[in-house]
């Protein structure tokens, strides 16, 4: 009987442990690395788009300032 269990492990510990050892390790180093880099490109257009819409609420405030001076005390008492 314990003849028929010993060859199933000795494969076991010999092929499917290292590299399911392996396959863990590797997998675990991958999500410590950081952002991959389709995220990095993603953050970086984020970035572009916020930029561009804080440059445009500025030129609007601008633009608001100029036409409607008191337009902000409208706003700073709500």
């Amino acid at each position: 009987m314990d003849d028929i269990l010993i060859a199933p492990l000795i494969v076991f510990l010999v092929i499917v442990a290292p590299i399911w050892i392996i396959m863990h390790y590797r997998t675990k180093t991958r999500k410590q690395q950081g952002l991959s880099e389709p995220d990095q490109e993603r953050l970086a257009q984020l970035t572009r788009t916020a930029k561009m819409m804080a440059d445009r609420i500025e030129s609007l405030e601008a633009i608001l300032d100029e036409q409607t001076p008191e337009w902000r005390k409208q706003y700073e008492r709500r």
